[in-house]
């Protein structure tokens, strides 16, 4: 006799049971110097805030550079003390994330090319079976934005916008993340 497939399971609702950590949100220390926050809300695809997911970042640190065995140039240790790379955040009752860190530098692509400053994105939440992932692009980033292979890729204006924060003050940036339905973010296919 030959057992059958276990059905799969969706990554939530238990997110909070051993994920998040108390400095998880905090890529950085909030005293760093040029700390940026990143909040926005996780949304579902009739636009209601989804209060139990969970958004992971993932980035360079402002040269550029990955303190880890994939980065094709070699590992490097980053230049600014108590940068990790490495966020994660819980959505709050109203959908809401926030992450603090500092901009991320350009990457260089295996091609000779050059990625514009970005974090890389994953979101958990109930009803999937996978966390989806996206990337954050900074707004201000405009010639960097134009020659990113990633960005360039997608035809459609509208689609691309949805991988662009919107600046507010003070080093805030704003990036929602729609799941499904109109404005849906773009994700990537990992």
């Amino acid at each position: 006799m030959t057992a059958g497939l276990t059905p799969s399971q969706t990554v939530g609702p238990y997110l909070s049971i051993g994920l998040p950590w108390a400095d998880g949100s905090f890529v950085v220390p909030p005293e760093t110097p040029g700390v940026i926050r990143i909040a926005g809300q996780v949304l579902d695809g009739e636009g209601v805030p989804l209060p139990d997911a969970m958004v992971e970042t993932w980035q360079a640190d402002p040269d550029g550079r990955f303190d880890h065995p994939d980065d094709p140039r070699g590992a490097a240790k980053p230049a600014v003390a108590g940068f990790r790379g490495f966020g994660r955040s819980l959505t709050d009752g109203e959908g809401r994330y926030e992450i603090c860190t500092l901009r991320p530098g350009p990457l260089p692509t295996a091609e000779g090319a050059t990625e514009a400053p970005h974090l890389d994105v994953s979101v958990l939440a109930r009803g999937m079976l996978d966390r989806v992932v996206t990337r954050i692009y900074f707004p201000d980033e405009a010639q960097a934005n134009a020659a990113d292979p990633v960005l360039s890729a997608i035809a459609d204006p509208l689609r691309r916008a949805t991988l662009i924060a919107a600046a507010g003050p003070d080093g805030e940036f704003r990036f929602d993340v729609r799941l499904q339905g109109e404005g849906e973010t773009v994700f990537f296919d990992v």
